[in-house]
């Protein structure tokens, strides 16, 4: 297509490829070259592209109704893909609250979980704690929970005051500790937190199970949520799973809470539920969480003109029921094993790879100056995208994850392809990472910008 574009895009000075069509985990544009989805769009597009099945759904539910609207009429299909949902769930999560995006999800959590202490009579306990280095979505209330600097800045003079805790971060905050007693210390600043705020005033305490897109895949240490249940317990807080990323099978365990044996009171969901094919997200809540607003006023106030839309219900829940049919939470598990160990050998191959880690198929790089010291880059020197850029160009798409130490510095990217992906395609996708990383490392030995140089 030709002429002016009128699309207001990520960044207005750059010109796109056009997507023409996409099949499996590739993507192909109008010029006929060919990508390699290795991050799944933005870790979205969990079971490939172009699935059959999926295009089936879409259209046959098109053809009997796309939409009614939630407070005039349900349909069978929303109610088989809550049924669905209660049966993926841990625990007594039973309820879904259905929405378009995973900002609605989590901003949907945020006043479920302050409605529900004001149905039990206890209406000052309305304030969101969350932890620096996370993303919880764009809009207003959902940024306000998230500690990504970056995207907060412009915006911090509407924002509530949330993130009051530090995320997990093995990598650089670890020191002498073991990983058990590190994991205990982050998850401590909680329970400091609740107490300067006053657990009277705190409703709940929301995380993401993996650092996503603040961190790179950064993986919190055993008994980390343990202990972040207990201390919610403890303080009459309500504990929420942001599972965005994370959710239906992308770990390796249907939801990455699992891989820590806790069940949160509620949990967001967003992403790999569709798998891309349409916009569609979930808050899920436990029984007693709803049984009390039930006996209360009975409705929860929120909702969006989309929410729980057949066309929607029917695609996720033909997503389900392809991510069940074909295994897809073990080929994570599998694939993501290999593919983890495979980066981890990057560390040693080139010195600006400070580190390797993930769960399952979500997998981060964090990218240094020195090796030995952990320096990270000024970010400035534009690194992640500078990689991100030359991985395109050889057609390999991997994702951001950019300002983790405090919105001054840190350079990541996530490698997380859709859940089908084959060993020998993991190896294709890891010999174009070979390529742009050795591309890479010269430049920036050609630039100085290493600390050792070849």
């Amino acid at each position: 297509m030709e002429g002016r574009s009128y699309v207001i895009k990520p960044d207005m000075t750059k010109t796109y490829p056009y997507v023409a069509y996409g099949e499996g985990i590739y993507l192909y544009d109008q010029a006929g070259k060919r990508y390699l989805d290795g991050c799944s769009g933005a870790v979205t597009a969990s079971i490939g592209h172009g699935v059959k099945e999926i295009a089936d759904a879409m259209h046959e539910q098109a053809r009997q109704v796309s939409f009614a609207y939630r407070s005039q009429f349900s349909s069978e299909v929303v109610e088989a893909l809550g049924a669905k949902l209660a049966q993926w769930a841990p625990g007594e999560l039973n309820w879904s609250f259905f929405v378009s995006s995973g900002s609605e999800a989590t901003e949907t959590a945020q006043k479920m979980a302050i409605q529900y202490w004001q149905e039990k009579g206890i209406k000052g306990k309305n304030r969101i704690l969350s932890r620096w280095m996370s993303y919880h979505g764009i809009t207003m209330g959902a940024l306000s929970m998230s500690g990504h600097v970056l995207r907060r800045k412009r915006f911090v003079s509407l924002l509530e005051d949330c993130p009051a805790v530090s995320g997990p971060y093995p990598y650089r905050g670890q020191g002498d500790l073991t990983l058990e007693e590190y994991g205990r210390k982050c998850a401590d600043e909680l329970e400091q937190a609740i107490w300067r705020v006053g657990a009277e005033n705190v409703a709940a305490f929301i995380a993401e199970p993996v650092i996503g897109a603040s961190g790179g895949a950064v993986v919190a240490p055993p008994g980390y949520f343990q202990r972040i249940r207990e201390i919610c317990d403890e303080n009459d807080v309500l504990f929420i799973a942001d599972e965005v990323m994370t959710g239906i099978g992308r770990t390796g365990k249907r939801f990455g809470i699992d891989h820590w044996g806790v069940v949160p009171d509620l949990m967001v969901l967003g992403k790999g539920m569709s798998a891309g094919y349409t916009p569609m997200a979930a808050t899920m809540a436990t029984d007693s969480l709803i049984d009390t607003v039930t006996r209360g006023s009975a409705s929860f106030m929120a909702g969006h003109t989309y929410s729980a839309n057949p066309q929607s219900a029917a695609t996720a829940l033909a997503v389900l029921t392809y991510v069940e049919q074909h295994n897809l939470v073990e080929n994570a598990a599998k694939q993501g094993e290999y593919l983890l160990t495979e980066l981890k050998k990057l560390v040693a191959d080139f010195t600006f790879v400070g580190e390797a880690r993930g769960l399952g198929l979500l997998c981060g790089l964090e990218f240094v100056k020195d090796q030995a010291t952990k320096e990270p880059f000024a970010l400035a020197e534009g690194i992640t995208n500078r990689v991100i850029k030359r991985a395109f160009e050889k057609g390999l798409i991997i994702y951001p994850a950019i300002g983790a130490l405090d919105g001054t510095a840190g350079d990541a990217v996530i490698i997380a392809p859709p859940l089908t992906i084959k060993e020998e395609q993991v190896n294709e996708l890891l010999g174009m990472l070979r390529e742009t990383l050795t591309d890479m490392q010269a430049e920036l030995h050609a630039e100085g910008l290493l600390a050792s140089q070849l």
